[in-house]
Order: structure tokens, then C-alpha cells, then sequence
């Protein structure tokens, strides 16, 4: 209240300016009644707030308020090289009474009609111009000190709002940037163990009778020797390589996450009457998405694919991490038959990853 009474606001404007400045919680909210107030201490018929695309060279006029004869529509744009706001500017002249003869040239004075014109910066923080606030008629009128003080003001207070909305965005960018580190596996943008047990979750609470949910361990076998023989950085892009492929595969409602290590779950909702069928064939895409030859910076790995266990979640199932429990015991119950029959003397298996040849180009 104090500093509003030291800008020599008229009382008659002042309560109307402190219920604006407490209830305004947007740009439009604050502009608008403070667009009105401006006309009342101006005594013009238009007011109107404008903004600078700068990279685009152009003035926009955001928001205004007309009345009588002179008209200022929203949206209107213009060369910001040829507007008063701009010239205002590099004369620091913010006030004339006779715009056609101080700037007979330029194109949206003269256009509008404009004879009297006053104005006010908008910059943000560090000084960059957001716009200006304006007033206009198309009559001579006198702009006393006090409207230019109350201009003064209004400018400074729509910069604030500005720079308000703009920290706001920046606290939601924030926000919504650490929400998604928390939730994505670094190595290989999947979603983490914590997203897929949270997505597990909200599945399993939906509690759709007809529908059922399938999970599939993904565990790729042999994973270490990989590392051993051509370093962990050759693993780590056997990891993306795989989170790559398991992408390509998956449905629009299907989910493919890495839980840690050389280990993967993926996610599907299918029709419970066929969904055992649906995990037998999911697991055999699966199975096939990993397999294969691999180029890996300086390496070919000839992979044989992963092992997959899947289960189905029952009808009333709602604890996703014994779900998820069920699912890693059948994929290592599939990984030690893969590793039996690896051993077994018949020359027809072969041994579930074998490793080629450095790249020759």
C-alpha cells in the first residue's frame, strides 16, 4: 500500500489497483482491469498492452481496451521497425500530442489514426523489452505527471506478472524434468523398476474382469562374459541395442522397462480368455527381439537371445511386486533349462551367446 501511495496514484484509482494486483493470478487477469484503470487515469480511449517477438521482428498488441471512436484490435501485428513503440523508444520520447508530426512515417500511427500517444516499457528482470503498455486517442489531450506515473507503474507491475510466468515454467520444466530422471533409466531411457512397479499398480487397481495383465522377465543370459571379453562399454550399447529392439516391438499400450542389470520387464493387457496364448506369443517376440548379431562400436556379437518368463496376473491380483516376483522365478527357471541344454553334448545347441570378431572396415 505504502509503495503504491508513494507512485502518486490517484485514491480514487488506488483500492481498485490493490484488489487488481491481489486477485490477478495471470498476464490477461492483471492486464485488463489495469488497461481500464490506465483509461480512467489517462483519460484515452484506448489502452493496450503489446508484446515483441524479437527473433521475428514483429509487434503483437496482446491485450486492449477501446472505446469511442479510436480502436486498437487484439492480434493486431506490425514490423516492429515501423511502430511508434519502437521509436518512442530509440528517441525516448514516450509522450506526443501530435503524432503525425512527430512520426508522420510511420505506418501504424498513421493507419490507426493516432494524435496522441503515450507509452511505457516492459522489461523483464535483466532488462530485455517484453513489450509496452500504451495509451492512445485520436484527439490532442494532455498526459499529466500523474498518468505517467501511474503508467510507470502499471508497466512495472504486468514486467513482474511477466517474470512471475516465467519462473512458474520454468519451475514446471523443472519439475516435470526431475520427475521423468526419476522415473527413466539412465543407461537405456526405459522406463526404471520404480515406473514399472507404479504402471503394475495402476493395471492391477483398474480391476477390469475381462482384461488380464501379462509380464514378461526378460534376463539376457551371458551377460558378464560379453562384459569380460569386450569391456563394459561394449555392454552398456548391448543394453541400448536391446531397449532399442524392445521398443520397436512393443503395442501402443504396452510398456517395456529395465529393472537393473541385464534384466528387462515388459508390460501387455490382453482379453483374459486368450491370455495365456497372448504370453506364449509375446514371449516368443521377445525371444526373437533379442536374438541376433549386434554392432557394437568395434564389435559384432552374435546373441541367441534372451530367456523370458511370463505369467499372468490372476483375477484379483493387486500386489504388483509379488506379480513381478512370480515373473523373475519363471524367467530364471527358463535361464537354467537354457543353460542345461547348453551342455548337453549334442552338437545341434549351441552355446546361448558367442562372441565374434572385431569389426573390419
Amino acid at each position: 500500500m505504502n509503495h503504491l501511495a508513494r507512485t502518486t496514484v490517484p485514491p480514487s484509482l488506488l483500492g481498485a489497483l490493490v484488489a487488481t494486483v491481489t486477485h490477478a493470478h495471470t498476464l490477461e487477469a492483471l492486464a485488463r482491469p489495469l488497461l481500464e484503470l490506465l483509461q480512467t487515469a489517462t483519460g484515452m480511449e484506448s489502452t493496450y498492452l503489446t508484446r515483441l517477438d524479437e527473433s521475428a521482428g514483429v509487434l503483437h498488441v496482446l491485450y486492449a481496451r477501446n472505446t469511442h471512436r479510436l480502436t486498437v484490435p487484439e492480434g493486431l501485428s506490425a514490423p516492429w521497425q515501423s511502430t511508434l513503440c519502437k521509436r518512442a523508444l530509440d528517441e525516448g520520447r514516450f509522450y506526443t500530442d501530435d503524432v503525425a508530426g512527430q512520426w508522420g512515417d510511420c505506418d501504424m500511427g498513421r493507419t490507426l489514426g493516432l494524435m496522441t500517444y503515450v507509452s511505457a516499457p516492459v522489461r523483464g528482470r535483466s532488462g530485455e523489452l517484453f513489450g509496452t503498455l500504451c495509451a492512445a486517442s485520436d484527439e490532442r489531450r494532455t498526459c499529466s505527471e500523474t498518468s505517467t506515473h501511474v503508467l510507470a507503474l502499471f508497466a512495472q507491475l504486468i514486467s513482474q506478472q511477466v517474470e512471475r510466468e516465467r519462473l512458474l515454467v520454468a519451475l514446471q520444466q523443472a519439475n516435470s524434468s526431475l520427475a521423468t530422471t526419476v522415473l527413466t533409466d539412465a543407461m537405456t531411457q526405459l522406463p526404471n523398476r520404480r515406473a514399472l512397479l507404479e504402471d503394475m499398480q495402476r493395471r492391477l487397481a483398474s480391476n477390469q474382469e475381462d482384461q488380464a495383465l501379462i509380464v514378461a522377465s526378460v534376463g539376457l543370459d551371458n551377460f558378464k562374459p560379453i562384459n569380460d571379453r569386450f569391456g563394459h562399454d561394449v555392454g552398456d550399447l548391448l543394453l541400448q541395442a536391446v531397449a532399442k529392439r524392445l521398443r520397436r516391438m512393443l503395442r501402443d499400450s504396452d510398456i517395456a522397462a529395465r529393472i537393473g542389470g541385464d534384466e528387462f520387464v515388459v508390460l501387455a493387457v490382453e482379453q483374459r480368455e486368450r491370455a495365456d496364448e497372448a504370453g506364449a506369443a509375446l514371449a516368443r517376440r521377445l525371444e526373437s527381439a533379442t536374438k541376433g548379431r549386434f554392432k557394437l562400436d568395434s564389435a559384432l556379437v552374435d546373441y541367441e537371445g534372451a530367456s523370458v518368463g511370463v505369467v499372468v496376473a490372476e483375477p484379483g491380483c493387486s500386489h504388483a511386486q509379488a506379480l513381478l516376483n512370480r515373473a523373475d522365478a519363471a524367467m530364471h527357471a527358463v535361464k537354467r533349462l537354457r543353460k542345461h541344454s547348453a551342455s548337453l553334448p549334442t552338437p545341434s545347441v549351441r552355446s546361448i551367446a558367442r562372441y565374434a570378431w572385431p569389426v573390419i572396415e
